[in-house]
């Protein structure tokens, strides 16, 4: 009888043992595979962080360079602060490079100038806040200058994907704006009629 007891008190003892090991193992493979799901979103975030990041970069590092060919009916500007031909100090930081470049003055208009927030038609994620484009650059324009918040379709081709994107009116300002060739900061580089830099972006060399 004694035997009995003993031998039903060991597989009882064996069964508890045995199911407390399974417990463990599959609590420690719930626990990995959360960490594997946090991971992954880890990962997800860090690629979607990555990737604005170089989007941003692009945006900086473009060239900016144009042919000087400016829209149809921009008028040039009859008495600006910065004649054609002089020189003067960039103090705006559109791009990388610009800010504090020797800036030679290509051409001078009036005109109203905005900034605006749009997708890039090739797909990249969202660009806020561009300065700048004119007046003249949107499509199918209206006579009267456009007010923030407007939706307006760019006719601009400054950055890669920008031409046919729809965009929204962020701020809006009647100035004088130039064209200027300018040597990077950063790397020497040769900036060829960037457009637009406005007056205010100006000071005497």
């Amino acid at each position: 009888m004694k035997t009995k007891q003993t031998t039903l008190f060991l597989l009882t003892l064996f069964l508890a043992v045995f199911l407390a090991a399974c417990s463990d193992g599959d609590k420690e493979n719930e626990h990995a595979n959360m960490n594997h799901s946090d991971e992954s979103e880890q990962d997800k975030n860090s690629s979607s962080t990555n990737q604005e990041s170089m989007e941003g970069m692009d945006h900086m590092n473009h060239s900016h360079s144009s042919s000087g060919e400016v829209p149809k009916g921009l008028k040039e500007a009859v008495n600006p602060k910065f004649k054609v031909g002089s020189k003067a100090i960039i103090n705006s930081d559109h791009m990388e490079g610009m800010k504090g470049a020797e800036a030679a003055i290509v051409g001078a208009f009036d005109t109203t100038v905005y900034t605006i927030s749009y997708t890039p038609t090739t797909g990249r994620g969202k660009v806020t806040n561009h300065k700048w484009i004119i007046h003249e650059e949107i499509q199918d324009t209206i006579d009267k200058p456009y007010k923030p918040g407007d939706e307006v379709i760019v006719e601009a081709d400054h950055m890669k994907g920008m031409k046919d994107a729809k965009a929204a009116i962020d701020s809006v300002q009647q100035t004088t704006v130039y064209m200027v060739d300018y040597t990077s900061t950063t790397g020497g580089e040769q900036v060829k009629n960037h457009k637009w830099v406005t007056e205010s972006e100006l000071s005497a060399k």
